[in-house]
């Protein structure tokens, strides 16, 4: 599948959490896009390969560079000119764009995440999404990457028009937020951060009703 689109992933402040947020004119991106584990996040985007997703986190588990991992899946894969890969680990971060992925089509590696994106308004989208991320670095992860979304979205975002959205995250300490959806949608950025909002609350509501313990017990979410 074709996925004309703009992702982030980043590393937290500390380097313990990782995650991808991305947005899309088609519908469904969640499915398809952002891979995140402790080790590190990746995103497979243009000509969508999923299994590029899969084997770039099998590798970092394993404790293979982002780098190293992704490129070498890139030197195997006979489509690679039609595809966006791009990653960050727990030291580094890679991004590669195919020569043949619709204009405007490129990336950018910035202070712990790498941003990329096709078919989109212009560069200032992938640029004003990297100068988001890093200006709020004070910021839990999940709504670092959110503002990058919004930032890009701003600035042009997928010249088609908007339609999906997601934001995945893996962290030590998981919360209910770090796992949301936004599959079809006017303005799929919106909803996201307003859902956001409102898992951000319910979590709250929980400490309060149930401590520590019983947020940590009810934010085990599937990634």
């Amino acid at each position: 599948m074709n996925l004309h689109t703009f992702s982030i992933a980043g590393r937290s402040a500390d380097g313990k959490s990782f995650g991808v947020a991305v947005s899309t004119a088609r519908p469904n991106v969640g499915s398809l896009v952002p891979f995140v584990g402790l080790q590190g996040a990746v995103a497979t985007q243009a000509r969508v390969n999923t299994e590029l997703g899969r084997k770039g986190l099998a590798l970092l588990e394993a404790g293979v560079g982002v780098k190293m991992a992704l490129s070498s899946l890139l030197e195997e894969d006979p489509d690679k000119h039609i595809r966006q890969l791009h990653g960050v680990d727990t030291g580094e971060a890679f991004a590669f764009t195919g020569e043949n992925c619709v204009d405007w089509a490129g990336h950018q590696l910035g202070s712990d995440c790498s941003v990329a994106g096709n078919m989109l308004a212009g560069p200032q989208v992938i640029s004003a999404m990297a100068k988001a991320f890093e200006g709020s670095v004070e910021l839990e992860l999940s709504e670092r990457l959110l503002r990058a979304l919004e930032a890009g979205q701003a600035a042009g975002g997928d010249k088609r028009g908007k339609q999906s959205a997601a934001l995945l995250v893996a962290s030590p300490s998981p919360r209910l937020y770090h796992n949301l959806r936004v599959d079809d949608h006017g303005e799929p950025i919106r909803e996201l951060c307003r859902i956001y909002r409102v898992v951000v609350d319910q979590s709250e509501q929980i400490r309060r009703e149930y401590g520590e313990k019983g947020l940590e017990l009810f934010s085990k979410i599937k990634i």
